[in-house]
């Protein structure tokens, strides 16, 4: 009798207790949504950025209003499985000839700034006293392409949540900054177009603040600050892969379970590259894969954006702030030297 007393006992338990676990679908609808809303607005005015919009959009939620619980497991999934999405897809914009057409010099320029920023960032932060996996997160993000290259270079170093949310805090903000900023600094400098172009490309964090910032200036610097920027992120997977091979022979422990050498979807980030360098991929397919890209990195920029809490951030001692400032100014005479010494043809 007892047992068949506690059998629908044990159902309706186990039902309650389904209705009390939030799933992830709600979240990433909502993060999907937002993206969608993005690009559409981007569709109507250019000028505005979709990836940029989408990540300021989830700031200004986090930090005004508060987040349902319920939406934190889609909120998580979108922030990497759909980045990680992105990513791949982003490698079709990617060709190895339009990169290898700038020209020597570019290229060079392009390398030191990318090499040059990421081992002084991590190098005055170790003189700071931050965190490895903190000062390493700032150094991807500020060296090669922003909040994608954070949360790309995460599992790689075992980085924390808090870690993450500060080091894409601090890119949007400093990248924003720099979108005003670097137009100006190529007028101080007497830069053309293509100049200008080179170099916001070469030091500007987010892809889409390179858009924002070159586009001020005109057509012939947003393609070339594209090209540029583009180059930058194809050293995304090197780099991970070496990080990668530093964290096991230095920082890991017996016995620990490691993650991939090299993630999976850097894995297919390079295969699209290689593909659309390759293969002459029809221009509805390239449109259709800028499309798919733009939406999965808007509706994960949201939910990075919602992980980032301003007050915790400038409310620490202020060495995540200084290193961002130094990551910053480093990458910009880096690459303020190399376009006044190798200018683009």
């Amino acid at each position: 009798m007892n047992q068949h007393l506690a059998s629908p006992m044990r159902s309706t338990e186990i039902l309650a207790s389904s209705k009390r676990t939030p799933t992830a679908a709600t979240g990433v609808l909502l993060c999907l949504a937002v993206g969608a809303l993005c690009l559409l607005a981007n569709h109507y005015f250019n000028s505005l950025s979709a990836l940029l919009l989408a990540i300021v959009l989830g700031i200004v939620w986090r930090n005004l209003v508060s987040v349902p619980q319920n939406l934190d497991p889609g909120i998580a999934v979108s922030g990497k499985s759909l980045l990680r999405l992105g990513i791949v897809v982003m490698g079709f914009q990617l060709s190895l000839n339009s990169i290898l057409s700038l020209g020597p010099g570019v290229l060079l320029v392009v390398l030191l700034s990318v090499s040059v920023t990421f081992l002084l960032t991590a190098w005055i932060g170790k003189l700071l006293g931050l965190e490895l996996e903190q000062r390493l997160l700032i150094a991807f993000g500020f060296s090669i392409c922003g909040a994608a290259a954070v949360a790309g270079a995460e599992g790689t170093i075992k980085a924390k949540e808090h870690q993450v949310a500060t080091a894409v805090g601090l890119v949007v903000l400093f990248g924003t900054l720099m979108i005003p900023a670097m137009p100006a600094i190529a007028m101080v400098l007497g830069l053309d177009e293509h100049g200008a172009g080179m170099l916001i490309g070469a030091s500007t964090h987010e892809v889409a603040q390179v858009v924002a910032a070159a586009g001020s200036v005109g057509s012939a610097a947003l393609s070339v600050a594209v090209t540029v920027k583009l180059a930058r992120v194809l050293l995304l997977a090197p780099i991970v892969a070496g990080v990668g091979v530093y964290m096991r022979t230095k920082h890991s422990v017996h016995g620990e379970k490691h993650p991939p050498l090299v993630p999976l979807f850097i894995v297919g980030f390079v295969a699209t590259m290689l593909l659309r360098s390759t293969v002459d991929l029809p221009e509805a397919v390239l449109h259709s894969a800028s499309v798919v890209q733009t939406l999965l990195l808007s509706s994960a920029m949201f939910a990075l954006g919602l992980g980032v809490h301003l007050r915790s951030i400038f409310s620490k001692s202020g060495k995540t702030l200084l290193l961002a400032l130094a990551a910053t100014g480093t990458i910009i005479a880096v690459a303020a030297s190399g376009t006044l010494l190798f200018p683009p043809a």
